[in-house]
């Protein structure tokens, strides 16, 4: 079957490395506590940007949010006279809470998510007993993003890819010749996404990088995380389809889906929770949004017991 989202974004990618459309400018900003890497990406004659995966930070000993992660970003905006159109999310994530309300409030920007956000509110709002007052309709977001949408970041064209299996919500946002592609892969050293979350499946998550790795060579891949693989003394969160394909540890090129589902599946198995599973989904299943306080004034994170 014919992929033409897929089609369209390595066009857009080569007609960006023939230096026939804008090449974006792209300043990343790492937070080491939850080995997060969020990107500031921008046209630099318009100086229109998008914000993609902020961090709030979160002490999870006083339940205490701060904003000095995003300070560094709101910081870098200001001193390069962007403005900012987009504060994109690519999935609801596990590991750290979202950032985006807060400097959506200072900077501006629509806040944006895959549709398949709508699953992960059922589930886990569900699991977390939400309630009638949590709206699973994803009306917390502004945008919606489906397969094959496209959108702008000045004169840059961008698409938006669905890249399920880590969760059923994670989306890839093409931008010019770059891929900003979520928890999908990390550093070839380092290997994959895990898929056992609920709604994660480890058969559409290879299909998923399988589209991905389909993209030019040369595309530029900005990651989510990074983990720094033994031996690697520094962290690092961009590579290129080309690198994967040659040498990703869990699916480079040659790696069937059957040997990667089995090697995934025994892999998470392995793998505790999150640290911050409770309280970023929790969160970011709203878009960010805090909790409302309740009759005290006070905010609260559930947890559910013997559940997850």
């Amino acid at each position: 079957m014919d992929d033409v989202t897929i089609e369209r974004a390595a066009a857009l990618v080569k007609a960006t490395c023939a230096g026939k459309a804008r090449r974006p400018v792209i300043r990343s900003f790492f937070d080491e506590p939850t080995f997060t890497a969020s990107h500031v990406v921008y046209d630099p004659e318009t100086r229109e940007a998008a914000i993609i995966d902020s961090v709030l930070d979160y002490d999870p000993a006083s339940g205490r949010t701060s904003s000095a992660s995003a300070q560094a970003i709101l910081d870098f905006v200001k001193s390069e006279s962007l403005e900012i159109v987009w504060q994109l999310e690519t999935h609801a994530h596990a590991d750290h809470l979202s950032a985006a309300p807060w400097l959506q409030e200072k900077l501006g920007g629509k806040l944006a998510i895959g549709s398949g956000i709508l699953e992960v509110q059922d589930v886990f709002g569900k699991i977390f007993n939400a309630g009638t007052r949590f709206a699973r309709d994803g009306s917390q977001f502004d945008r919606l993003f489906t397969d094959g949408d496209s959108f702008r970041i000045g004169g840059i064209d961008a698409i938006a890819v669905h890249v399920p299996g880590h969760t059923p919500a994670d989306m890839a946002f093409v931008i010019g010749d770059a891929a900003f592609i979520g928890d999908t892969l990390f550093m070839p050293d380092f290997g994959t996404a895990r898929a056992d979350f609920p709604g994660g499946d480890a058969h559409r998550l290879y299909r998923s990088i399988r589209r991905l790795l389909s993209l030019p060579d040369e595309t530029r891949l900005f990651l989510c995380h990074d983990y720094k693989a033994p031996g690697r003394d520094v962290y690092a969160w961009e590579t290129t389809v080309g690198a994967q394909r040659a040498s990703n540890i869990h699916v480079h090129d040659g790696v069937t889906e059957d040997a990667f589902v089995t090697m995934r599946t025994r892999r998470d198995a392995t793998l505790t929770l999150p640290n911050l599973i409770m309280p970023s989904v929790q969160i970011n299943m709203r878009g960010g949004k805090l909790p409302e306080p309740e009759e005290n004034g006070t905010r609260y994170i559930k947890i559910p017991l013997d559940t997850l």
